[in-house]
């Protein structure tokens, strides 16, 4: 019974001078279920070294992914969203609005920025899914349509990273009129001559699909990521059939001709950074 009596000490780390690992430093792959450690992840741009899956990520990892050395000004960053149906499901809306900016430290489900991609210029603006599933609201579209409006006064390409469950039911008809404002602003981007590149990840879904995400003058998207309208339950219980295997992946979206091409995130600086290039020559 030497285990339980400790006669021999094995373990000199006393009870009160353990230390808890620290919240954050471990992650778990929520594909093949394996540790991450979260400097590695994050040198590996957040895509899982053992099976390439491409973890969620929100604007923040975007921007350190992408901007050169992470520096970019932020635009329109204190736009917030109003209440103008007075919605209250178990709670009232702007309650829930200030719960989801305390969480996440948004002010939105989006954010904006102008920096350089390969010394190239350009503008982003990045859904964040952790902001009411990355639903689509009036600050949503204002801001899209502000940065397009910027892209085309300095004569910037402009990236848009779709990340969303679709149209915020919160805010109900001033929700899907973001579609046709969004839709409206694009095509003077393109009068303007100036490069759409849409970037779809996973998930972009619903209203988000049916309008800016699939307007791209490139459209790409990254490995595995889910791409559709309705969700592959309710488009079953619809048609009353099975679905194919795949169906609404990014890979079967490409299959079909909806996407130009599937990057993986670790070399999508320098696809971006090689394109833009070649437009702006």
């Amino acid at each position: 019974m030497a285990w339980f009596k400790r006669e021999n000490k094995g373990i000199i780390t006393t009870t009160e001078e353990k230390k808890e690992a620290p919240d954050g430093l471990w992650n778990k792959c929520p594909n093949c279920k394996k540790p991450l450690h979260q400097a590695e992840l994050q040198e590996n741009k957040y895509v899982c070294h053992y099976c390439s899956y491409h973890l969620r990520v929100g604007s923040k990892e975007y921007f350190e992914v992408l901007f050169d050395d992470n520096e970019f000004k932020e635009l329109f960053a204190n736009l917030t969203s109003g209440d103008p149906l007075n919605f209250n499901d178990n709670k009232p809306y702007t309650d829930r609005i200030l719960e989801s900016q305390a969480k996440t430290g948004l002010k939105d489900a989006i954010r904006a920025g102008v920096g350089k991609i390969e010394g190239q210029d350009i503008v982003i603006a990045c859904m964040d899914f952790a902001f009411i599933g990355g639903s689509m609201g009036s600050v949503v579209g204002e801001k899209i349509a502000r940065s397009i409006d910027y892209s085309i006064k300095h004569k910037i390409p402009f990236l848009m990273i779709s990340k969303s469950g679709g149209a915020r039911m919160m805010e109900a008809a001033f929700s899907l009129m973001q579609m046709a404002k969004t839709s409206a602003k694009l095509a003077l981007l393109s009068q303007a001559k100036i490069p759409y590149i849409s970037l779809l990840t996973d998930p972009t879904t619903g209203g988000v699909t049916a309008s800016y995400a699939m307007l791209g003058d490139i459209n790409i998207a990254e490995p595995g990521a889910l791409i559709g309208f309705a969700g592959p339950r309710v488009i079953k219980e619809t048609i009353k059939k099975d679905l194919p295997k795949g169906f609404q992946t990014s890979e079967f979206v490409l299959e079909h001709g909806f996407l130009d091409f599937i990057v993986d995130r670790r070399a999508m600086k320098a696809k971006l950074g090689a394109f833009i290039k070649m437009m702006n020559n």
